[in-house]
């Protein structure tokens, strides 16, 4: 059986938390430019553990008749991610980083789920990677401009390998494709529903992780005002 509007039904479902999620003092700041590399470093270093965790789930996952349909690797985002972590933190990157606290109660929630239900880890899937096409340009665009790269860094796309889909040239078709894939899941509708409940809170623990980086967007507000006024003293 399947729900030919799951797709519908999960961006209805799912858009307060989406509209929360956005309205986050961190992801609010970021939207209008004022986002600091320290903030952003460790915005990836999050996102790594919970790429690398979600995508080894699901990998494990492959013949799962219903999360196999969901392993898709042009959406792929640890190897991008590993790329940015050796820009950001150095060649021993490894060694370094650590989940903050929120990234880590979300990963264990994606183990979690992945052995006692794994169905739910489409509303993980659908919460993370469809926002990555869709807003994710924007925030690459945001970041290209707020961030302190060098004009190298720039033409070599450092540091924000995150948002490069190389096998998705058009996004806005692939996203219809997986919106098609959704629909033809082997899922009634009270599974549809409880998927909808944890991509809610797959939002929730995303605003968890956001959160622990809002203490650092005022430093970032302040470097941006102090450029500004700099400018135009030298005019």
């Amino acid at each position: 059986m399947t729900v030919e509007d799951f797709s519908d039904q999960i961006k209805e479902g799912t858009k307060k938390s989406h509209s929360a999620a956005e309205n986050t003092s961190f992801v609010a700041s970021f939207l209008r430019g004022v986002v600091s590399k320290e903030s952003y470093k460790k915005l990836v270093k999050d996102l790594y553990f919970v790429y690398r965790t979600m995508e080894e789930e699901i990998d494990k996952l492959e013949d799962h008749p219903i999360v196999g349909h969901i392993n898709l690797r042009d959406l792929k985002r640890v190897n991008a991610l590993e790329r940015d972590l050796r820009f950001y933190y150095g060649p021993d990157w490894r060694s370094i980083i650590m989940p903050s606290e929120a990234c880590a109660n979300y990963v264990s929630r994606i183990k979690c789920i992945a052995i006692e239900d794994p169905k739910l880890l489409v509303g993980h899937h659908y919460t993370r990677y469809l926002g990555d096409l869709s807003g994710g340009q924007i925030l690459y665009n945001i970041a290209k401009r707020s961030l302190p790269f060098t004009k190298y860094e720039l033409d070599a796309g450092e540091g924000l390998h995150f948002y490069e889909f190389d096998n998705i040239p058009d996004a806005k078709a692939y996203k219809a494709c997986y919106k098609g894939i959704l629909n033809h899941l082997d899922l009634n509708q009270n599974q549809v529903d409880e998927v909808i409940d944890e991509a809610n809170y797959a939002f929730r623990l995303n605003m968890d992780m956001f959160n622990t980086l809002e203490g650092n967007w005022f430093t970032s507000l302040v470097r941006v005002v102090s450029s500004i006024l700099k400018k135009r003293k030298s005019e």
